[in-house]
């Protein structure tokens, strides 16, 4: 008996139609990418690694490091608080609430990252109404500028990238049976018992999915930093942009994007592989 050798990938006229799709990747991407990589590498006598031993042995460089991923951190931290018990309610929520809901959360992402950014200049200023609603409760004795601080780019920047933390969980939420839980409440178990051992880890795959959305956003994020707390305060990609467009320093630029590049893929490899073990371990 005889079997018959499986069609190489591009003989199969199926894999042809993402050839359109590999050769867009290839041109607007890949090449690109390689040419910065390249040009981090390249100096006057031909290929260097001195471009980033002398990014590494900087303080200032580390600083910057150290701003994007404590930002990144602190956006997505925030997100999670908010977007964890939002996308249950979205999840719960009757056919015309939840309609409702996911039109304020979907028709946001229309609007555009720097027209937000602008807005939250007049939220968070000394007169914004951030300002004056924590004066109201008493928590502050005078109105204080939140503009131009960490404070203020890490609400904006949540704010701004919040969906991408709602609907991965509300994808994985909406699949799982309420019932479970009350199975649980029946056996005896507490609520926080069923939160940690029934509740918490079926969501496991929505949490790594929208935190690798939001901190891989946000470490790269460059448009709301620059609006929101200014030159003073740099990250990678604020110190990329101002290596390109103002020193014209191109070898700059190109060292401190690929080591940007290197951390937005390490978050998502990562994530990537964590949330196939997660699904690896409950099937």
């Amino acid at each position: 008996m005889t079997t018959k050798a499986a069609p190489s990938a591009w003989r199969d006229p199926v894999a042809l139609l993402a050839a359109p799709a590999v050769l867009y990747l290839l041109v607007v991407y890949a090449f690109p990418l390689l040419w910065l990589f390249m040009k981090s590498l390249t100096g006057p006598g031909g290929l260097t690694v001195q471009p980033y031993v002398a990014f590494l042995s900087d303080p200032f460089n580390w600083r910057v490091v150290g701003n994007t991923l404590r930002v990144a951190a602190w956006v997505t931290v925030v997100c999670f608080v908010i977007g964890y018990p939002a996308a249950f309610a979205l999840a719960r929520a009757g056919a015309v609430l939840q309609a409702v809901m996911l039109v304020s959360i979907i028709l946001p992402l229309s609007v555009g990252a720097v027209v937000k950014a602008f807005a939250w200049q007049i939220v968070l200023r000394r007169d914004g109404i951030v300002s004056q609603t924590l004066v109201g409760l008493g928590l502050w004795d005078e109105p204080q500028r939140l503009l131009f601080t960490e404070t203020g780019l890490v609400l904006g920047a949540a704010n701004i990238f919040l969906p991408f933390m709602i609907l991965p969980i509300y994808s994985v939420v909406k699949l799982i049976d309420p019932r479970l839980s009350e199975a649980g409440a029946t056996l005896g178990a507490t609520p926080l018992y069923r939160f940690t051992h029934v509740t918490l880890p079926l969501t496991l795959p929505g949490i790594v999915s929208g935190v690798a959305f939001v901190f891989s956003m946000s470490v790269s994020m460059f448009v709301i930093p620059s609006l929101l707390i200014g030159d003073r305060f740099q990250t990678l990609a604020t110190l990329t942009g101002r290596s390109f467009l103002l020193m014209r320093n191109e070898q700059l630029g190109s060292t401190t994007a690929v080591i940007l590049l290197v951390l937005a893929v390490s978050i998502v490899v990562g994530s990537t592989w964590l949330a196939r073990r997660i699904g690896g371990s409950q099937t």
